[in-house]
């Protein structure tokens, strides 16, 4: 089998790679489905304390979705790929242990809905973040509720409409990344902080985490449900498949100019 995920341990420290660096690190449904099954993995192991996010390679976090995968959806499968995307975000949102993101370069669209899922962020100044999607014609869901819960309204419109990525000082500066250090030293201070909170006891950080997840579950709930209504209404369109064509195409052809 593929290793779309790579996982190992650092004392109580446990790691998860995203695993596709030729393409960015991009995920599709198997990707998906691995991740979530480390994540379960590492909740069940009483031996981690503190878990860790990053991508493989240096130029990216993650892209977010692979087009070559939603570029054939009908409207059925756009029904199911938001249930894969529920599965993934209620194992990041049940966890009882602390999720940092080690971002070693882009978090756009999906993948920075996932960084803004984890409780921490640390990025260096090459690290840039948005939501592009609907540049290639996904419409926004789960993003905009995300969002709006960590950045407010007005800073969702304004990424969700313009699909623009933010420089690394911006994200900083309304407090998404968390820590600037060079690129090279972002592991090590991902770890560093990892190693701290999985000091802290156990009991009081369960609950804390658990009372976030309480705090937001009902606008959890009704993005998905809007998901499946949008998605649906999206994909019997034909806009997306259009839309993504063009976008792989022009990027296609800036690769080989």
């Amino acid at each position: 089998m593929d290793r779309f995920i790579l996982t190992e341990q650092h004392g109580e420290v446990g790691v998860i790679t995203l695993n596709r660096p030729e393409i960015l690190n991009a995920w599709h449904s198997a990707m998906r489905k691995q991740l979530v099954e480390a994540f379960q993995a590492f909740e069940k192991d009483e031996g981690i304390r503190a878990i860790i996010l990053t991508g493989a390679g240096d130029r990216a976090f993650s892209a977010g979705q692979d087009l070559n995968e939603t570029k054939t959806f009908d409207a059925e499968r756009g029904k199911e790929w938001v249930g894969e995307w529920e599965r993934l975000y209620d194992a990041m949102r049940s966890l009882s242990k602390p999720l940092i993101a080690a971002l070693n370069g882009v978090a756009a669209g999906s993948a920075f809905q996932v960084a803004l899922l984890c409780d921490f962020r640390i990025g260096h100044p090459g690290v840039r973040m948005g939501q592009p999607e609907i540049n290639s014609g996904i419409a926004s869901t789960t993003g905009p509720w995300i969002m709006r819960e960590i950045i407010g309204l007005a800073r969702t419109i304004d990424l969700t409409l313009s699909g623009r990525l933010m420089e690394s000082d911006e994200c900083h500066a309304i407090g998404i990344i968390n820590r600037i250090v060079p690129q090279e030293k972002v592991m090590e201070e991902s770890l560093a902080l990892a190693r701290e909170l999985a000091a802290k006891p156990p009991v009081a950080m369960r609950l804390d985490k658990q009372r976030f997840k309480e705090m937001t579950e009902a606008g959890f709930r009704d993005c998905l449900e809007a998901g499946v209504r949008i998605q649906r209404e999206a994909y019997a369109s034909g806009e997306p498949a259009r839309m993504m064509e063009l976008f792989l195409a022009e990027r296609a052809a800036r690769k080989a100019s």
